[in-house]
């Protein structure tokens, strides 16, 4: 069994509504599912391919987890909207990543670089982690 204190255990606690120590390796296998799925911009289908379960327990899945962190989903939000407007997302010290195709007249152009403005929300959360850890 992982360590109770690891961050992703601690995801699926409060996802799931459960104790710490109680997490199994179920639990934290679909919590880091769907805490990285959703940040890398997976579908609902995705995950439904991903966890091998039906669509309305993912749906429940990810409702738990943007019910948990409801700031997640904002925050994903305004990271869209300002990569939309702006052509490139940024971290708070100043990094940008431009995205030449997210006005691509090709829907699945567009759809990876809005994906792709996910990954920089990613990079705050393997930070965060590596501090909490430390």
């Amino acid at each position: 069994m992982p360590l109770a204190g690891t961050p992703i255990n601690s995801v699926a606690a409060e996802v799931f509504g459960i104790s710490l120590e109680k997490v199994t390796n179920d639990q934290r296998h679909r919590a880091k599912a769907i805490n990285f799925g959703l940040i890398y911009g997976m579908s609902a289908f995705g995950l439904v391919r991903q966890l091998l379960v039906s669509q309305s327990e993912v749906q429940k899945y990810i409702d738990l987890y943007f019910n948990r962190y409801p700031g997640a989903l904002k925050y994903m939000g305004c990271t869209r909207k300002q990569t939309n407007d702006r052509g490139y997302v940024s971290t708070f010290d100043g990094y940008r990543l431009y995205l030449l195709d997210i006005h691509s007249r090709n829907g699945i152009r567009e759809k990876v670089e809005e994906r792709a403005a996910g990954y920089l929300p990613l990079i705050f959360i393997k930070r965060a982690m590596i501090l909490i850890d430390d």
